[in-house]
């Protein structure tokens, strides 16, 4: 799994942000993908540009909250590539409001069919290909997963139960030769933030982050690219989400403190 080139890798959120620099990141490495996302013509540019930087790319428009798509979505994937190596669950949503501003908790369960239910959705329908191939599920999270963010009370609870299913999900699958890759981002340059819900459920329209202050979605994927090549059990990219790690443990109101303050600081 050390070599990128040739990998058949299902990678879904494709056609903005972090999916489509990692999917040129993987392209450029001369990877087979299947690149899955709703936007159909945004999806077949991408697949476009992905050929000419070098890879073999497939364009399956794909809703990841529809388990039917689910279902076309592997099954297209086996077709064309002849099966599975690496699986990327790469697509998601997010939101930005306190919790007690909440018009409706709707967007609980929105966040929770995307960012979670989805992706345990294709693990599943995946696995026996991971399983024939001895290959790789990675997860792109957050660091919302690890510990708790102001205003995304939401998006940290469908990124902790991600990450919760995923260290399960390794613990059984000791043996098999499939691997399980959790990546947990800090704040990303990413169109999902102009889409994030707020208090009324509709999307914000403007990111409310100060894009200069954060990593760019090039950077991040070619973070992931070296996760999947070493198939890392977690990948963190910043010092302050290594750090946070273990403050948590040792100084618990202390990571809450970070966190309301890294809020502030990116609006």
């Amino acid at each position: 799994m050390n070599e990128i080139g040739g990998r058949r890798i299902i990678l879904t959120g494709a056609s903005e942000g972090i999916g489509r620099a990692l999917a040129l990141a993987l392209a450029a490495r001369k990877a087979r993908i299947v690149l899955a996302a709703r936007d159909a013509s945004r999806l077949e540019s991408l697949a476009r540009e992905c050929r000419a930087a070098g890879g073999e790319a497939h364009a399956v428009p794909t809703d990841v909250a529809n388990a039917h798509d689910c279902e076309w979505l592997v099954a297209e994937s086996v077709r064309a590539l002849g099966g599975i190596d690496v699986l990327i669950n790469n697509a998601g949503i997010t939101m930005w409001s306190r919790f007690d501003a909440l018009e409706d908790l709707e967007v609980f369960e929105r966040l929770l069919e995307v960012n979670y239910l989805a992706p345990v959705r294709l693990t599943s329908l995946a696995l026996p290909q991971l399983k024939q191939s001895k290959g790789l599920m990675v997860a792109v999270a957050s660091l919302a997963g690890l510990t708790g963010v102001p205003e995304r009370t939401a998006y940290a609870g469908s990124k902790h139960a991600l990450i919760g299913f995923c260290d399960s999900l390794r613990i059984e699958l000791a043996g098999s030769g499939v691997d399980v890759c959790v990546v947990a981002p800090d704040f990303v340059v990413t169109e999902t933030h102009k889409r994030a819900m707020g208090p009324d459920g509709q999307p914000l329209g403007a990111s409310p982050m100060q894009q200069s202050k954060i990593m760019t979605a090039e950077a991040c994927a070619a973070r992931i690219v070296r996760g999947i090549e070493h198939r890392e059990r977690l990948v963190l990219m910043t010092a302050r989400g290594r750090l946070g790690r273990w403050l948590k443990l040792v100084a618990p109101s202390l990571i809450d403190r970070l966190a309301a303050k890294a809020i502030r600081d990116r609006r």
